[in-house]
Order: C-alpha cells, then sequence, then structure tokens
C-alpha cells in the first residue's frame, strides 16, 4: 500500500510539474522577448540572431545599463536576501527559497537579454528545481500522498532538465541533463520520469517559441568524409574545451558575491558594451556568434572577425561569472566550438575537396560542448535538437564528443 501511494505520488507530481515547468520556461522567454525589444528594439530569430539593426549606441547603452540593473539586483539578492541555493544542493535536500530564486532567475535573464555575455539556460533550470521543492511541500502539507527521498531527487533533477526542454524545444536534451549531470544514474523509473517531463514541457514551451530549429544549419546529408575530418576537429576541441572548463569553474567558485560586485560588474558590462560595438555577435548567450559562423563562407570574414569574437566571447563570459554574473555556459561553449570547426573547415578545404563549412560547425561545437559540460551525451543530443539534423551526422557527432571528452582529460587531470 505504501509503494502504491509512493507511485501514484510520483505519477502526479510529473504531469503536474510537466505543465508548470513549461509554462515557467514560457514566461521566461515572452520575458526574455520583452526586455530585448525594450532594450535593443529587436527581436532575434534564427537567422537574424545578431543585433545589428539595433545600431551601436544602443548595443552600448542596452549592455552597461541592463548591466548595471542586473549589479543591483544580485547585490540586493546576495546581501539583503536570503542565500540563492543551487540546484544540486537542491537535489541534496537544501530548500531553494522561492523569493530569492524567482528574483534570481529573472535577473539572469534580464540580464542576458539587455546583452550580457552569459547563457541563459541556467535559469529555467533553477525555476524548474526551485518550482519542483515547491510542489513537493505542497504536496505533502495538503495530501496524505508521500514521495521517498530517491523520488524527491529525481523530481528536482528531472523538474530543471525539463526548464531546458521548455525554452529550447529539446526533450531529449532535457532528460540527458538530468540524468547524465544531475542525477548521474540511468534506470526505468528516472526515465520515464524525465522524459515525460520534458516532453510535457517542452510542448507547453512550443506555444510561445514554436518548433523552429535554434541553429539554422544546412539540410542536406553529412558527407562522409566529415567521419575523417572530426578525427582533427575533436581533440583540439577537448582541448580548448577543457580548458574553458577550468576558466569558467574558477570564476564560478571564486564568484564575486559582496559589495565588489557592485564596481566589478559594471566594468565588465562596460568592456563588454565597448567590444559590441563592433562586434555585436558577443553579445548574448553565444547563439549570435555560433549563428554566424554557422552561416559564413568568406574567409576574410572568418580569420578577422570570428577568431577574434570566440577569444573575446571566452574572456568576457568568465569575467562575467566572476564578476558576479550567473548564468550558463552551454551556449557559449556551443559558440566557440562553432568558430574553431569553422577555422578548422576553412584550413582543410585550402588543401583538397571542400566539406561545407557548416559541418566543421557542428563537429567544433558539438565537441567543444561535450568537452566543456563532461557530459557526452547531453552535448550529442543538443546539438541534434537544436539543429534539427538528421541520421548522417550521428556519427560524426558521437564520435566527435567521445574523442574531446577523453582529449579534455589532459587539461583536466582526469585519469578515468
Amino acid at each position: 500500500m505504501l509503494n502504491s501511494s509512493k507511485n501514484t505520488a510520483l505519477i502526479i507530481s510529473t504531469i503536474v510539474l510537466g505543465f508548470l515547468v513549461g509554462l515557467g520556461s514560457m514566461l521566461l522567454s515572452l520575458f526574455f522577448n520583452l526586455i530585448e525589444e525594450l532594450f535593443l528594439h529587436y527581436h532575434e530569430t534564427t537567422w537574424a540572431p545578431v543585433a545589428w539593426v539595433s545600431g551601436a549606441g544602443t548595443r552600448f547603452i542596452s549592455i552597461l545599463v541592463g548591466g548595471i540593473v542586473a549589479t543591483l539586483v544580485w547585490w540586493l539578492v546576495r546581501t539583503k536576501m536570503k542565500s540563492t541555493v543551487s540546484i544540486n544542493q537542491g537535489i541534496a535536500g537544501k530548500d531553494m527559497p522561492v523569493g530569492t530564486t524567482f528574483v534570481h532567475v529573472l535577473t539572469q535573464i534580464f540580464f542576458v537579454s539587455a546583452g550580457g555575455s552569459v547563457g541563459r539556460e541556467l535559469a529555467p533550470r533553477e525555476l524548474g528545481a526551485m518550482l519542483s521543492q515547491t510542489w513537493q511541500r505542497l504536496l505533502k502539507k495538503f495530501t496524505n500522498l508521500e514521495l521517498s527521498d530517491d523520488d524527491r531527487r529525481l523530481l528536482i533533477a528531472a523538474a530543471a532538465g525539463a526548464g531546458f526542454a521548455g525554452v529550447y524545444i529539446a526533450p531529449i536534451t532535457g532528460t540527458m541533463f538530468s540524468l547524465e549531470l544531475l542525477l548521474k544514474r540511468v534506470d526505468q523509473r528516472a526515465i520515464l520520469v524525465s522524459v515525460t517531463m520534458s516532453i510535457e514541457a517542452m510542448l507547453v514551451g512550443s506555444i510561445e517559441k514554436g518548433f523552429q530549429p535554434y541553429y539554422g544549419v544546412g539540410h542536406d546529408n553529412f558527407s562522409l568524409i566529415s567521419t575523417a575530418v572530426v578525427l582533427l576537429i575533436a581533440p583540439v576541441c577537448g582541448l580548448l574545451g577543457g580548458g574553458f572548463r577550468k576558466l569558467f569553474s574558477y570564476a564560478n567558485a571564486h564568484q564575486t558575491r559582496d559589495n565588489k560586485i557592485l564596481w566589478q560588474l559594471p566594468l565588465v558590462a562596460l568592456i563588454t558594451a565597448i567590444t559590441a560595438i563592433k562586434f555585436p555577435e558577443v553579445m548574448g548567450n553565444g547563439r549570435a556568434l555560433a549563428q554566424t559562423a554557422f552561416a559564413s563562407t568568406n574567409p576574410k570574414f572568418i580569420l578577422e572577425v570570428l577568431i577574434i569574437g570566440a577569444a573575446v566571447k571566452a574572456v568576457v563570459t568568465v569575467l562575467s561569472l566572476r564578476a558576479g554574473a550567473s548564468g550558463g555556459t552551454l551556449t557559449p561553449s556551443i559558440a566557440i566550438g562553432a568558430v574553431v570547426g569553422v577555422v578548422f573547415g576553412l584550413i582543410l578545404n585550402s588543401f583538397g575537396p571542400g566539406i561545407p563549412l557548416w559541418e566543421t560547425g557542428l563537429l567544433g561545437a558539438v565537441s567543444f560542448l561535450a568537452a566543456s559540460q563532461q557530459a557526452p551525451f547531453m552535448a550529442l543530443f543538443m546539438i541534434f535538437e537544436v539543429c534539427h539534423l538528421n541520421y548522417s551526422a550521428l556519427l560524426p557527432l558521437a564520435l566527435g564528443v567521445c574523442l574531446a571528452v577523453f582529449t579534455s582529460r589532459v587539461v583536466l587531470g582526469k585519469k578515468n
């Protein structure tokens, strides 16, 4: 009878949370669009992800003012409110305060939509985890249904993954995120809950987002030569991705959380704003830089703009996190990796038969992402879902994530 009660609680919670997290993700997307249009007078799309139409002055003011406003809010959150609780801490049993988490989540979205250089995928994950904890408290208070400790942790991890699925319309990626990075286990119960919740959140989130790809790439099948090319690209991206992971891990571990944020984060916002006058591709979560890389064919532009953009993107992202900003690193990793892959493609094409640069860009993106996140399955399926790839990409991309994760261990000092 007890197991039946726990199973009932788990089923009800999965269905309810899938809807709630999907709704939360949809509202975050609408909030992102609102701030972007208000500050930049612009709405990004798959094929128009760079805020060139905003003008240099508007970009500068948006990033600087957005950075100052976000600084003040984060300063208040970290010095005057209850401390923020990470998703992993929440899974471990620590309560995520509703008010603090909600303000923290909105501030992340605000910072990115105004042009700040961090990923926005952390916000919906944190919102999902907080909603799961809140639902579990209400379930315990108003019903006789109870959850086991394992199911409690599972629901928090699944809700965090569903938050990603609701924003990026990527249910398999959301599932892999919860299983590979949060729970770190795979069993039938975990798979069923995570998949169900991510699919439901994706369907709700798609009401606002639709089902178009997040990144626009070619529709042709991957060429056979890409399987050989990835043998060159993946190890390099593994080393670079591992280095990027060390940098942002250090930045997060030593993040400014006291009064110093009042000058450090506005200073980084000023640096980003000045850079965005000529290089708007560095703005936001990395979509602009990645999409520009995937669509580029001009060698001069690739060498003069994209390489500089990737280097600056890495620097300002790490500096933003170190100075006190909160945000993700998945989409910045895709952007940097895409540039590395396109540069490799450009070099290789000068020696022999051409391979489409968008293919080499994707090989670089998936390899760099897998190395920086140490999550090969999540990286593989994320690129598949957000780019709407077909089966022909499976072999080269899968080979890329394996090689990149293996190679990254040289930088990260892992032995097995």
